[in-house]
């Protein structure tokens, strides 16, 4: 059995008090402004799959069959939805993030691995500048 880790705690999802499965902050706060309509039919596909805390496993293939998309537009779509604030990704976890707080300025969650080692978009970016210089 798989045990499952939340990759950001602190932002955890919590049922909304509305009545209602998806959170209606996600329009009130202006969330659905900031990413495309493909992003939120990834992030309506989330949220369903997703346990109480908002995990699930999904892997990009899956995902694509069940959206109809191939795995590189599920790989910018998720990128989109980090971007946004919106959910939480580290290979193979999604976490759908809590929306009790605005929107802030892009935050990327997506991880890299280079040998195993997680490295964030940042050292990745580096490695292929310098490589490129």
């Amino acid at each position: 059995m798989v045990h499952k880790q939340l990759v950001s705690r602190e932002r955890r999802r919590r049922i909304p008090k509305q009545f209602s499965w998806v959170d209606q902050e996600l329009v009130r706060g202006g969330h659905v402004r900031r990413v495309s309509v493909e992003a939120l039919g990834l992030y309506l596909f989330l949220v369903t799959v997703g346990d109480f805390e908002g995990l699930s496993y999904f892997s990009d293939r899956a995902i694509g069959e069940h959206l109809s998309l191939d795995g590189a537009r599920v790989a910018k779509l998720r990128l989109e939805l980090i971007r946004a604030d919106l959910i939480a990704y580290k290979a193979p976890l999604y976490q759908v993030l809590s929306l009790d707080r605005p929107p802030s300025a892009p935050v990327v969650r997506e991880l890299s691995c280079q040998g195993g080692t997680p490295q964030t978009v940042a050292d990745v970016l580096r490695t292929i500048v310098s490589k490129s210089a």
